[in-house]
């Protein structure tokens, strides 16, 4: 394990600079700029200072500080969303980690799951100790998201429905079609609950599987929703999907062109 040791009186001036500088996170870039010198000689200095426990490396060229009352360098990440926005921009926190944020789930998901228009090779990687899923998204359908500031800096998040649609679209950004379905349960008991735009936004999508779902889910736990079951309805697509492509679907609810799991349609 690393410790924290000494720095020179240069070398903490520079530091202080860069920290300063820079809103939770620094890159080779940014501290070249910061301390007027080239990207080289940045990159060694915040190497040194990672070297000597000043700085933590997220990954090759990014950093963030460690905290003064950190004993050691080894620590998990003090801001994910912070780490997500500088690592994967364009982008936004979605699927559980949204729902979280939003009060719809009261399970704990120890991933991040981040939407991004990058297309990284790595989908699940772990950094400072901190696993993100990542799923790529066309720059079209960047919609339906909030602002949430992070030391300064502007996070997105997508906002209720359009975290309810994304995990229609992939049960898998919710952990699953069963948790999805307490996600969604969640969704029309809270004051957030707009149909309409659940509507709106699964049409942006694009996603046929998303109506047949969402139409599917409605008529079972919000059958007073006419109007939008209606819509759904109105937007099949040709084909089956099933609810859960994770999931054996055996019967399948031909209204809703959808195959489902026996048990699944017998406990429900």
């Amino acid at each position: 394990m690393e410790t924290i040791s000494g720095l020179g009186k240069i070398d903490r001036r520079r530091l202080s600079e860069t920290i300063r500088g820079t809103k939770g996170s620094i890159s080779v870039s940014e501290a070249a700029k910061i301390l007027g010198v080239s990207a080289s000689d940045a990159a060694k200095m915040l190497a040194r200072w990672a070297s000597k426990g000043w700085l933590s490396r997220v990954k090759r060229g990014i950093y963030v500080p460690i905290p003064l009352e950190s004993r050691t360098p080894d620590m998990p990440l003090e801001d994910t969303w912070l780490i997500a926005e500088r690592l994967f921009s364009p982008c936004y926190i979605g699927g559980w980690s949204a729902a979280e944020y939003w009060g719809l789930t009261e399970q704990i998901f120890r991933t991040i799951v981040v939407m991004t228009t990058q297309k990284p090779r790595d989908r699940k990687p772990t950094f400072k100790g901190t696993s993100f899923l990542i799923r790529t998204i066309p720059e079209k359908a960047m919609f339906g998201l909030k602002p949430v500031w992070r030391k300064e800096v502007k996070v997105f998040v997508s906002d209720p429905a359009r975290t309810i649609v994304d995990m229609l679209s992939d049960p898998q950004l919710g952990g699953g079609i069963r948790s999805v379905v307490d996600i969604f349960k969640n969704y029309l008991k809270s004051e957030n609950k707009n149909t309409n735009l659940l509507i709106e936004y699964a049409s942006r999508l694009g996603n046929g599987a998303a109506f047949k779902r969402l139409g599917f889910l409605l008529e079972r736990f919000g059958p007073d929703e006419g109007q939008a079951i209606e819509a759904c309805r109105s937007m099949l697509t040709k084909g089956n999907s099933k609810l859960d492509p994770k999931l054996a679907g055996e019967k399948l609810i031909t209204r809703w062109k959808l195959w489902v799991p026996k048990n699944w349609v017998e406990e429900h």
